[in-house]
């Protein structure tokens, strides 16, 4: 197995990084107001999503301690849809792997997957929501504002797909993306959500915006008839700070890890050029990849590997973190049996590199285009191999952090961390 050197770059991105999230949310909460229709002793549910984000307790906990300051009783209510297994104690768990949790926020965590039926949209769709969130007096949304991995629109992920797919639980986000194939996945979403906005049920929402480094730089907040309007300032703002891969162009890509916190196919498709789903929209023009090699599964993943069809190659330690029930329970919610498909699986790193570099074409060793990240949401240092070294000089923008090294390699022939 001959394989190029690397060499190590750091991307510049665009970074306002709050420095004060507590004082941020105050100020934020401050600026709202009286809220409206709020009376002392009233239980509100505070939605979390299942997406890693930056400072999420603090977000959450600031949340709960202002909630409870007007009188009000928080509890908080995992609204992810089929992850976590499918279960109300999985979704539970995979909140605590986020940093949220009752000893960290303040307040309990009740987990259901029962839904009650909240009328239909114009399209005949029935929408459901987390009983518990309807039993609530009131029901606060927080989640970050980002692209969605498989549709493009003014909205995207964030606040509106919340309302649908989060507060919908399993069996309202099974009927979405069932309609969704037929009506597409923006028309669902904004039906859905602004169904439940009419029933006067939300009080406020929260969008999280963050930087290219995944810092959190904005944080939005509005009472429920400004929620379009903000999460499309949000939006905007997101998008410029999206960060990407430093080239258009790659025989192989190495994600040395995917998970559910990373993204809601594992990895974020639109980084890496191939989304997979031809019966909701065609893949994208760039980047332009030949094969992706995806090394583990993220322990905050529980087993679902949903994203990994996408992939050409993984190793055995990825397969043995798979749970076959969690992932056909996310796919199939989600009406999108390609992202569970199981790639060629090799025995280590070194393995699925060598049979990648053979199913690229002829190209001499010192020639190939390789690029290595840690995952995809962890763009600011980048490995590439040595056939990039004509273009790199021609990038004053990335910044090497480390010379021409041969890929190391562990006892067990897999990778050595990307960050020691």
């Amino acid at each position: 197995m001959t394989f190029p050197e690397m060499i190590r770059v750091r991307q510049r991105f665009q970074s306002e990084a709050l420095n004060d999230i507590a004082g941020e949310m105050a100020s934020r909460f401050q600026a709202l107001g009286n809220l409206p229709g709020v009376r002392k002793g009233q239980s509100v549910a505070v939605a979390c999503s299942s997406r890693g984000i930056a400072n999420y307790g603090t977000i959450v906990g600031s949340a709960v301690s202002y909630l409870k300051g007007t009188g009000l009783k928080p509890f908080i209510i995992p609204a992810m849809g089929s992850h976590g297994g499918g279960t109300a104690l999985g979704q539970e768990r995979v909140l605590e792997h986020l940093g949220v949790s009752e000893t960290r926020v303040g307040a309990p965590i009740r987990s259901s997957l029962e839904v009650i039926q909240w009328g239909e949209t114009e399209e005949g769709i029935p929408v459901h929501v987390d009983a518990l969130a309807s039993a609530a007096d009131h029901i606060v949304l927080i989640n970050r504002i980002k692209k969605h991995t498989e549709f493009e629109h003014w909205f995207e992920s964030g606040l509106l797909k919340m309302m649908a797919i989060g507060l919908g639980k399993q069996k309202g986000a099974a009927i979405y993306h069932q309609a969704m194939l037929t009506y597409g996945y923006p028309k669902v979403i904004l039906s859905v959500a602004r169904n439940v906005l009419a029933t006067g049920k939300v009080l406020l929402g929260v969008g999280v915006v963050e930087d290219g480094y995944s810092q959190t730089a904005k944080i939005g907040m509005c009472g429920p008839g400004r929620i379009e309007e903000m999460e499309r300032e949000l939006f905007k703002a997101a998008k410029g700070f999206s960060p990407g891969l430093p080239f258009e162009e790659a025989d192989i890509l190495i994600v040395d890890e995917m998970g559910k916190e990373i993204s809601g196919t594992g990895f974020d498709t639109k980084v890496v050029g191939r989304i997979g789903l031809p019966l909701v929209t065609k893949e994208p023009e760039s980047p332009r990849i030949k094969r992706i090699l995806v090394c583990d599964l993220t322990a905050g993943s529980e087993g679902n590997a949903v994203g990994v069809g996408i992939a050409d190659f993984i190793t055995n330690r990825l397969f043995d973190k798979i749970d076959m029930d969690a992932l056909n329970m996310n796919t199939i919610t989600g009406v999108c049996p390609e992202m569970g498909k199981i790639p060629a699986v090799l025995e280590s790193d070194r393995e699925a590199i060598d049979v990648a570099i053979k199913c690229v074409g002829l190209i001499p060793t010192k020639k190939l285009k390789i690029m290595r990240i840690k995952n995809t949401s962890r763009l600011d240092e980048i490995d590439l191999s040595e056939g990039y070294e004509a273009a790199l000089r021609r990038r004053p923008d990335l910044e090497v952090m480390m010379k021409k090294r041969p890929m190391a390699f562990d006892g067990s022939g897999n990778l050595e961390p990307f960050f020691s």
